[in-house]
């Protein structure tokens, strides 16, 4: 009878070594064009990123696959750069090259991956993050080129007062007025580490790196400045209407078209187990 135990204890331990073994998690990088994604988030009735980079591996990979992402993107936002992660089971000797040539011909022309690695088992594209970097793009002249990509601004800015206002983010972490509102998120602090406007002559670009963003952070705060920047708000209402911690009291949030995630950054040992 003991014997009998022993032997059954040992196969349980056999089988869940040999299951934690077959069980990976990867990274994976890509970048995707927003404009007819409702978001990255699966969501009922709707198309998003999320979704279709799920049906897509699940379909490959001949098992049930669901990503998690670094953060969630609104609808018509664009990312250059967006890291998730997904555990495979029962699988041996992934080739990732192999396997980002077969996605790249499975997905839709407005998804790429770009690579994919192996990770430990405990790593996660969101809570792992250190910074991440968007960029917000605005042309100064109607362009249909760029119809999908910026967003119009025909008005004349004051790019060196909205730089001046811009430098006013260091000097807060709560970002409260520049938040939607009624969301899950526990708290509205926040480290910028950047913030920055480029006129590159006939476009205007914003960068702006964090530790953290809250949903809808950014284009709140460029419309915000773009009121600085026409002549609508000075420096002591810019700052009132951070110190407010009232969304109602900020600028009108810009289209997500013209919004881009452009870099995502991780502590370097994330494989450190492989």
């Amino acid at each position: 009878m003991l014997l009998g135990i022993a032997i059954f204890v040992q196969l349980l331990r056999a089988n869940y070594k040999h299951t934690s073994v077959l069980t990976q998690r990867y990274f994976i990088q890509l970048s995707y064009k927003g404009t007819n994604y409702h978001g990255w988030q699966v969501q009922p009735n709707a198309i998003t990123v999320q979704e279709v980079l799920n049906k897509a591996l699940s379909t490959i990979l001949n098992q049930e696959v669901n990503v998690v992402g670094c953060g969630r993107t609104d609808t018509g936002v664009h990312a250059s750069d967006f890291m998730a992660h997904f555990d495979l089971n029962d699988i041996r000797d992934v080739e990732a090259e192999k396997l980002v040539f077969r996605l790249n011909r499975f997905l839709p022309y407005d998804i790429a991956v770009k690579s994919m690695f192996p990770v430990h088992s405990e790593a996660h594209t969101r809570f792992d993050a250190l910074a991440r970097t968007y960029q917000y793009f605005i042309t100064k002249d109607k362009n249909p080129f760029r119809s999908e990509s910026h967003w119009t601004m025909t008005h004349q800015l004051d790019v060196d007062k909205m730089n001046e206002a811009a430098k006013l983010l260091f000097d807060y972490e709560d970002f409260t007025s520049f938040s939607k509102l009624h969301t899950d998120s526990k708290t509205n602090i926040c480290k910028i580490y950047k913030a920055e406007w480029e006129d590159r002559g006939d476009e205007l670009v914003f960068t702006v790196s964090a530790d953290r963003f809250l949903r809808n952070m950014v284009r709140a705060i460029v419309g915000t400045l773009v009121e600085v920047g026409r002549g609508k708000l000075d420096m002591a209402g810019f700052r009132q209407v951070i110190e407010s911690q009232n969304r109602s009291n900020a600028g009108t949030s810009v289209p997500g078209h013209g919004l881009f995630l452009c870099k995502i950054e991780y502590p370097e040992d994330l494989n450190k187990e492989i």
